[in-house]
């Protein structure tokens, strides 16, 4: 059994994937689940982003990218498509890397992960090495507190999550209230009607997943 976990942080420059691509063209910043690779050859994947018709556009303009489509939730635009376009995560994947986040911005990328001990740390940098504009940015020890039983997961957009993460670090959830949700929302830069809705969406996942 493996006794260390590592949290690596790559950041990847010059690759020129569809999303890579589109925030450097569209001026947008993406957060993206790590990519699946079909049995077909093809890339499932799952993105969102602030609400832009220029990133559309230029994602639907991309003759890389096929099956498009396009969502809106809790002020956010929420993608999935098929790529033809084989991504530079998938070398790091195959070398033991799991990705667990990927935010791409001005055309490059950063993704942070895990990689179960320094054999495999090792292996990941050799594939790095191989792959044009990929570098170790940190690279540290989880402690045993960081990680979370795989039950215990909460689905959270982003928007859900930083919404929650700001209200309470305000003191929206405080006996007595010490702000209010339009001071709250004014912080996130969005309406009190967004901020409730995602608040009220946040509350559905999480007491969903707590009772079932």
């Amino acid at each position: 059994m493996i006794e260390e976990c590592l949290v690596a942080e790559f950041r990847i420059e010059g690759d020129d994937c569809p999303l890579a691509t589109a925030t450097a063209n569209a001026d947008a910043a993406i957060d993206a689940r790590p990519p699946q690779l079909r049995a077909d050859g093809n890339v499932l994947i799952q993105f969102s982003a602030q609400p832009s018709d220029e990133l559309s556009e230029t994602l639907d303009a991309d003759d890389r990218v096929r099956y498009l489509h396009v969502s809106h939730t809790d002020g956010r635009s929420n993608y999935r498509c098929l790529s033809k376009h084989p991504c530079v995560v998938h070398e790091l994947v195959n070398a033991g890397f799991l990705v667990e986040s990927m935010r791409y911005e001005n055309g490059g990328a950063t993704m942070r992960g895990a990689v179960v001990g320094y054999d495999v740390l090792r292996g990941v940098m050799e594939a790095a090495g191989r792959t044009v504009g990929v570098s170790l940015q940190r690279v540290y020890p989880l402690r045993t507190d960081d990680d979370e039983a795989v039950a215990s997961g909460y689905e959270l957009t982003p928007a859900q999550e930083e919404s929650i993460r700001v209200a309470v670090e305000m003191g929206y959830f405080e006996l007595p209230r010490t702000v209010t949700a339009v001071e709250v929302a004014d912080e996130l830069g969005i309406s009190k009607t967004a901020f409730l809705e995602r608040l009220r969406r946040a509350q559905g996942s999480l007491f969903g997943t707590m009772f079932g």
